[in-house]
């Protein structure tokens, strides 16, 4: 009988289920938020340890969760059956010396063949794993690394539209400390690109002082940048045509009166057109009309988000942690 009970109490400390740690609060601004994200939703962290987490992206067909980790120069992977380990290294920079302070990848998507998409901030460009995403290597086909026959900055996110062009964002934070200073630096702006199916670049905006995160609304109709300028802390809005943005507008701001404002980074809407939008203090939830519905207030600053194919649970990458929202049943 001791025996037994022994081996009773072995199997339930082996099968008692592992305690998850959450962080940060959420703040209900509009009832509205009711429908996107429950009351009795947390956010648990699943991952942690990084020196700075982005670019993650729900890969359905493995089940998995794929982020950047961008100082050093990795790529991970999260399941819930294994928690978090590497899936490629190098990711962003493949060559031998460089002095980017930020070399790995950035943002993550997949292409319509179910391909790994990267931007890369150290080779300074944005690429295709050439390998199944079950058997990953660093090995990569360049979609597109200039603009006019001038290196790319440092491609930091990227959107996919319908019409099978990529969006591109390219500001400084993959150069050399010296970012706008860098003498590598061979586009004097910070631009948003278009890169069409056939290779062809055309610039799109050059105004954003620092243009981050990237996502085109359900009908692809409008394109959103953020600015992670904290001094020009505005998300874009600009409507898209066959010769490319046709009107823009400031969709919202957090602009204090101190001059100062919540610098926007990554962002995904939804398929009703709802934002979620990274940034120093968490994440922002934006009705399409521009309206704040809530916010998921984080400590550390949050870079991007990613949704589940259902749209039931969101994924945030907060500096050392990568974090998980059920959102709702």
């Amino acid at each position: 009988m001791k025996k037994l009970s022994l081996l009773i109490f072995v199997v339930a400390a082996c099968a008692a289920p592992k305690e998850i740690k959450t962080i940060g609060t959420i703040e209900r601004v509009d009832p509205a938020l009711d429908a996107i994200l429950s009351p009795e939703a947390k956010i648990e962290i699943i991952a942690e340890g990084y020196t700075w987490s982005e670019g993650p992206v729900w890969v359905a067909a493995q089940n998995m969760l794929l982020f950047s980790d961008v100082p050093e120069n990795i790529v991970y992977k999260w399941t819930e059956e294994k928690g978090a380990e590497v899936y490629l290294t190098p990711s962003g920079f493949t060559g031998t010396e460089t002095n980017s302070r930020e070399k790995g990848s950035n943002g993550l998507l997949l292409n319509e063949k179910g391909q790994l998409v990267l931007c890369q901030h150290g080779d300074r460009r944005l690429s295709v794993m050439n390998a199944d995403l079950a058997s990953p290597k660093s090995e990569f086909t360049t979609i597109a690394d200039k603009y006019d026959g001038k290196r790319f900055n440092s491609p930091n996110d990227a959107a996919r539209g319908k019409n099978g062009s990529y969006y591109l964002t390219d500001p400084p934070y993959g150069l050399s400390e010296a970012m706008m200073d860098d003498p590598a630096k061979e586009i004097p702006f910070q631009g948003v690109y278009e890169i069409k199916p056939n290779g062809q670049v055309r610039m799109l905006v050059d105004s954003i002082s620092r243009p981050n995160g990237i996502a085109l609304s359900p009908d692809n109709k409008y394109m959103y940048v953020a600015n992670s300028d904290r001094s020009v802390a505005k998300w874009y809005r600009y409507e898209l045509g066959d010769s490319g943005v046709v009107a823009g507008q400031v969709f919202y701001n957090t602009l204090g009166p101190d001059g100062q404002g919540d610098a926007g980074d990554g962002l995904k809407v939804d398929s009703n057109g709802v934002l979620f939008a990274s940034g120093g203090g968490g994440v922002l939830i934006i009705s399409p009309e521009g309206k704040l519905l809530g916010k998921i207030s984080l400590p550390n600053p949050c870079s991007n988000t990613a949704l589940s194919p259902d749209e039931k649970t969101l994924y945030v990458t907060n500096d050392m942690y990568v974090l998980r929202i059920k959102m709702r049943e």
